[in-house]
């Protein structure tokens, strides 16, 4: 897994290298604040994996790799003060920082920017990224008005809260990909299969996610355990309980997220999650979601080495080795 390293550098250094006005400084300074303070760089190193697999210029992906970037740091920023974070990737957050009617401006800023930097592509493929920019802009803020909402419902069902974990975070992965395999004109099937690659892999990390915010080690995780549960988040263990629940785990179940200052509260839900064995149903999700990411990447039209690219990604990512 070299190229990730490559890319990543790369990626972070293309980004240290855009230009914002100097002014007005307030504007500019938070975007040049969270595009400095770190990342992975997942879904910019996907849109140029995903070109040079289909037989491009990772160079020529540039573009869209700093437009993807740039717009899911544009959504953290607007996330962290919907969820009223006080970091983010070890650092204060931006409405933290300064305020947050900086946050919500700079980062709509970042929005346009994001749009901007795919103006460098000819007609037909420019046409073709923004649009897959628009579908994606639109379907993150329908999962994460989803995921508000669910903070007042009690009948949300174990499928909407996929659909919204799909929405929320799942097709910007699929986006990306799509993008890259667009730059290196890839055939109408090769963009659905690598879409559907990246969307499913995506469920497949946000279900680890849930998993090892409840189960997982501290180190690994990279912050503390039970934070889910204590802030009341309905994920997926919650609901793979209740599927499986009997009436007293169930109520006892619900009693607990509608008292957010209830005592050994994360003791007694995880002992609960595991009656009912949602923490074993997460884990054969989570092996089900990639089992049909990587069936997608079967199908795709690229070398024997480029799909063992992917497969190896997929296991580095839901390894936490990323």
């Amino acid at each position: 897994m070299d190229n990730i390293k490559f890319y990543a550098d790369l990626i972070d250094k293309e980004l240290s290298e855009l230009t914002f006005s100097n002014s007005p400084k307030s504007l500019y300074d938070p975007i040049d604040y969270i595009l400095k303070i770190g990342g992975k760089r997942i879904r910019p190193y996907l849109v140029l994996l995903a070109a040079e697999s289909f037989g491009g210029d990772y160079k020529k992906a540039l573009g869209a790799a700093l437009s993807v970037e740039c717009f899911h740091n544009f959504t953290l920023m607007h996330d962290d003060i919907m969820d009223s974070a006080n970091l983010r990737r070890g650092n204060e957050t931006v409405h933290l920082k300064w305020d947050t009617n900086q946050s919500i401006l700079s980062g709509d800023a970042l929005l346009i920017y994001s749009y901007n930097l795919l103006q460098v592509y000819e007609p037909t493929i420019y046409k073709k990224l923004n649009n897959v920019l628009n579908n994606v802009a639109l379907q993150v803020c329908e999962g994460q008005q989803l995921d508000l909402d669910f903070e007042h419902k009690s009948d949300v069902s174990f499928e909407d809260y996929i659909n919204m974990i799909k929405l929320k975070t799942a097709v910007l992965v699929g986006a990306a990909l799509k993008m890259g395999a667009i730059i290196s004109e890839a055939n109408d099937k090769d963009l659905i299969n690598i879409y559907k690659f990246g969307v499913n892999l995506g469920i497949a990390f946000q279900l680890q996610d849930d998993y090892l915010d409840t189960f997982g080690n501290e180190e690994l995780v990279g912050k503390s355990i039970g934070g889910d549960i204590i802030e009341n988040k309905k994920t997926a263990l919650f609901h793979l309980s209740l599927l499986n629940a009997n009436k007293q785990q169930a109520n006892d179940l619900i009693a607990l997220f509608n008292n957010s200052s209830s005592e050994n509260k994360v003791i007694i839900t995880t002992k609960i999650f595991k009656e009912t064995k949602a923490d074993i149903k997460t884990l054969e999700l989570v092996e089900d979601y990639t089992n049909l990411a990587l069936q997608s990447i079967n199908g795709l039209s690229i070398s024997n080495e480029s799909k063992q690219i992917f497969i190896d990604f997929s296991n580095s990512l839901l390894e936490r080795k990323l």
